[in-house]
């Protein structure tokens, strides 16, 4: 074991090189860069300025027009160019962001102040502690209802607490969002929890457990805006896995021992069918965490990476564009890495090693 995670931590370094060399490449040929939005900020400006002078009438008007049709002065352009690195050739620049990626050096934003790596660090608490409440609380409510569901298999239990896991699922993350704001955060109704941010403006000056609970207050509506979506794939996949198990000789033998019903589930039963179900948190973790948070964080205003990296991609802030995608690559393979590692601790007789 091992030697197979040894191998997958150095497969670690290829991918990541893969993965920004072909964004890199393809941004090349996007529309719309940071060199082109300065331009056509600056003409504009220009254009205001233009029609400002052409106002005043006569000569100045003809000069007006006679300046904007010059352009934008090319020494201008180059400096623009230069302020963005974009004066250096393709390859240049990409070896030297490969250079600053292995230590984590991502350079400064184009448009925010201070270096990429103090933007992320400063906004991965946030979607850390969203993704790792959200996926935890999936998992105590699914597990126990799908194993439920498995013994009630048929009956109306099952059939009516399906229904609502699935509409559960069929709602969008940012619909269910809105909707708790409406109810919930002073939209039209109730104002029981905040609209906006992680903590409250005056969270330094309270005590250690205010502190606590101002941050659960805060936590509670963008949680269960995640969370609703999140049961039905769990939920079943419990269910089938129990459904299963509970058919096999070895429950049969238990049961004919004389073992309890809850004994058998949860002392043999269990072990079996939580392969997929332990082995799949850090999968869980970072899907929650990669794309249902970015709703739920531009809802509840909530600056985490996936908000950042949205917005640097909308303006063209290619270092921090870039380096989230570097983080979220970075974390999406070693959370896979820790998922194979699950597989044996939850059953030593897989041994990765093993070839056919």
């Amino acid at each position: 074991m091992a030697a197979y995670l040894l191998r997958r931590l150095l497969l670690v370094v290829p991918t990541l090189f893969g993965i920004i060399a072909i964004n890199f490449a393809v941004v090349q040929f996007a529309p719309g860069g940071p060199v082109e939005q300065a331009i056509a900020d600056l003409k504009g400006r220009g254009a205001t300025g233009f029609g400002e002078i052409s106002s005043a009438g006569g000569d100045v008007q003809n000069a007006g027009r006679y300046r904007g049709r010059q352009g934008i002065d090319p020494q201008i352009i180059a400096e623009i160019r230069k302020q963005f690195g974009f004066d250096k050739p393709p390859l240049d620049r990409f070896v030297d962001m490969v250079k600053g990626y292995l230590t984590f050096d991502f350079g400064t934003s184009f448009y925010r102040g201070g270096t990429v790596l103090q933007l992320i660090l400063h906004r991965l608490p946030i979607s850390v502690s969203l993704g790792l409440w959200s996926t935890l609380l999936i998992y105590l409510v699914s597990i126990p209802l799908g194993i439920t569901k498995a013994v009630r298999d048929g009956t109306r239990f099952d059939a009516v607490t399906s229904g609502i896991v699935l509409t559960g699922y069929a709602i969008p993350a940012f619909l269910f969002a809105i909707l708790l704001v409406v109810l919930f955060a002073g939209g039209s109704f109730e104002q029981w929890f905040p609209l906006r941010g992680l903590v409250s403006d005056d969270f330094r000056h309270l005590s250690p457990l205010g502190k606590v609970e101002d941050y659960a207050w805060h936590m509670v509506l963008p949680t269960i805006a995640l969370v609703a979506g999140g049961f039905a794939s769990l939920t079943i996949l419990t269910k089938n896995c129990f459904l299963e198990e509970i058919h096999k000789n070895y429950v049969v033998t238990a049961r004919a021992k004389g073992a309890t019903e809850r004994r058998v589930l949860y002392r043999h039963v269990f072990r079996n069918a939580s392969l997929l179900l332990v082995s799949g948190f850090p999968s869980a973790f970072a899907s929650l965490l990669f794309t249902s948070a970015l709703v739920v964080e531009i809802v509840f205003s909530l600056d985490g990476l996936g908000l950042l990296g949205f917005e640097s991609t909308v303006r063209r802030d290619y270092p921090v564009m870039f380096g989230t995608l570097y983080i979220f690559t970075l974390l999406g393979l070693l959370l896979q890495i820790i998922g194979d590692f699950l597989y044996t601790v939850v059953d030593p007789r897989i041994d990765f090693e093993v070839r056919r």
